[in-house]
C-alpha cells in the first residue's frame, strides 16, 4: 500500500490557501494548517489543527506560508534545526529551466517563469506570473511579488521584497533587507537597505 502524502502548512492566510492549492496539485492527499492564532479554525477548506510549535511532532512534510520574510525565516530555520522535512512547492504551470537551482521551502506559483542559469535560495516566494530571467542569483527569503520581473544577471540579497509589477533591469545588484514598492523600476545598484519607490526607484526619505 502506498503511503499517503501529508503536508502541514504554517500560516492560515491567503498565501497559505495558494500554497495548499499547489500542494494538492502536487499530489498531497492530506493537507492541514498550523497557526498561532487560536481563533482561526480553518483555512479555506482545510482544518487548522494547532500552533506552529506542533510542526516538529507531526509525521509529515511542512511548508511555511508566511509573507513576512523575517517571521518566515525564523520559523523555517527552526524547523530545519528540528530536522523537519521542508517541502518545496512548484506549481505545474510554472516554466522553469532545467538547470535552475531552487532552495528548500521555496514556492513558485502559477504562471511564473525562471530562466536558465538562475539560483533561487531557500524560503523564497516567486509569486503568480512573476519572472526571473537568466543567470540571476536570489538569496534566501526573498519575495518576488505578483507580476514582478527580474531581468538577466541580477543579484538580490536576503530578506528583500520586490513589489507587485516592479522591474529590475539587467546586471543590477540589490542588497539585502530592501523593499521595492509596487511598480518600481530599478536601473542601478542598490547598496543601502531601505524602501525604494518610483521610476526610477529611489530611496524613500
Amino acid at each position: 500500500m502506498s503511503k499517503v502524502k501529508r503536508i502541514a502548512i504554517i500560516g492560515a492566510s491567503g498565501h497559505g490557501r495558494v500554497a495548499a492549492d499547489i500542494a494538492a496539485l502536487l499530489g498531497y492527499e492530506e493537507i492541514v494548517f498550523l497557526d498561532d492564532n487560536p481563533q482561526v479554525e480553518k483555512c479555506g477548506i482545510y482544518p487548522v489543527i494547532g500552533g506552529s510549535s506542533m510542526a516538529a511532532s507531526l509525521e509529515c512534510d511542512c511548508f511555511v506560508a508566511i509573507g513576512n520574510c523575517l517571521v518566515r525565516s525564523r520559523i523555517q530555520e527552526q524547523l530545519a534545526a528540528d530536522n523537519v522535512h521542508l517541502s518545496t512547492l512548484i506549481h505545474p504551470s510554472a516554466v522553469i529551466a532545467r538547470d535552475v537551482m531552487i532552495g528548500q521551502g521555496t514556492v513558485v506559483m502559477a504562471g511564473a517563469v525562471i530562466n536558465p542559469g538562475t539560483r533561487i535560495g531557500k524560503g523564497c516566494i516567486i509569486n503568480t506570473c512573476a519572472s526571473v530571467d537568466h543567470d540571476c542569483k536570489l538569496e534566501d527569503y526573498i519575495h518576488v511579488a505578483v507580476g514582478a520581473h527580474i531581468c538577466g544577471t541580477v543579484e538580490i540579497g536576503s530578506h528583500t521584497w520586490i513589489g507587485a509589477g516592479a522591474t529590475v533591469s539587467n546586471n543590477v545588484s540589490i542588497c539585502g533587507d530592501c523593499i521595492l514598492g509596487a511598480g518600481a523600476v530599478v536601473v542601478k545598484n542598490i547598496e543601502i537597505p531601505g524602501v525604494y519607490m518610483g521610476v526610477p526607484a529611489e530611496l524613500r526619505a
